[in-house]
């Protein structure tokens, strides 16, 4: 998937290629290491990225979710389903950092 890549990361990506091309093929590596269709795999990355608590990274797969075709109603029902397990206000920071992205 290709999008524009926030100032931050593409700021590393130019200052370190190589560490760069590595870290792009670790993740299609391990995204194509399973039997998990597309849209689950986002789907695990964006509450794997919701449980630890990581913006950026939420932030990021919503638009990588997003670009697979995935709809907001799923996205925002894996933050219902982490009120449970990490906490309404963690949860509550879920659904605001998934609304951060245009087009909802």
């Amino acid at each position: 998937m290709k999008t524009k890549l926030p100032k931050a990361v593409r700021s590393v990506q130019k200052s370190y290629p190589k560490v760069w091309a590595a870290f792009e093929n670790l993740g299609k590596e391990c995204h194509e290491a399973g039997p998990l269709d597309e849209k689950t795999r986002r789907l695990a990355k964006l509450a794997i990225a919701i449980g630890a608590g990581h913006e950026g990274a939420v932030h990021s797969a919503v638009r990588q979710a997003r670009a697979a075709g995935v709809k907001p109603e799923a996205m925002y029902h894996v933050a219902v389903l982490s009120i449970t397990t990490i906490g309404w206000p963690a949860a509550q920071k879920a659904f605001t950092w998934i609304s951060d992205n245009p087009k909802d």
